[in-house]
């Protein structure tokens, strides 16, 4: 679970895995062996995912289905008009 959510985050986020490895200072054999299912990442090198990629350890691991968002830097208009859209994408489904 936690490599296909590695791989799919770092396509997402348009990094190589080399990009990334940079970004995490490990090598870029450690970010292919996580996609590959090898090896999993370190504790603390989880909690990096997690915050690079603006979601929850918990979701990296598999054990939450539901990706954050960080909404803390958005004002009360900001986060109205959000939670807003979010409403709207439900009900169209």
């Amino acid at each position: 679970m936690i490599a296909e959510r590695i791989k799919h985050l770092r396509e997402k986020n348009n990094l190589t895995q080399s990009s990334l490895a940079k970004k995490l200072n490990v090598t870029r054999s450690s970010v292919n062996a996580w996609e590959m299912g090898i090896s999993v990442p370190s504790t603390a090198l989880i909690v990096d995912l997690a915050k690079l990629f603006h979601v929850s350890t918990d979701y990296l691991l598999g054990l939450n289905e539901n990706a954050t968002l960080d909404i803390s830097s958005l004002n009360d208009k900001e986060t109205t008009i959000l939670y807003e859209l979010i409403e709207y994408f439900k009900s169209q489904k």
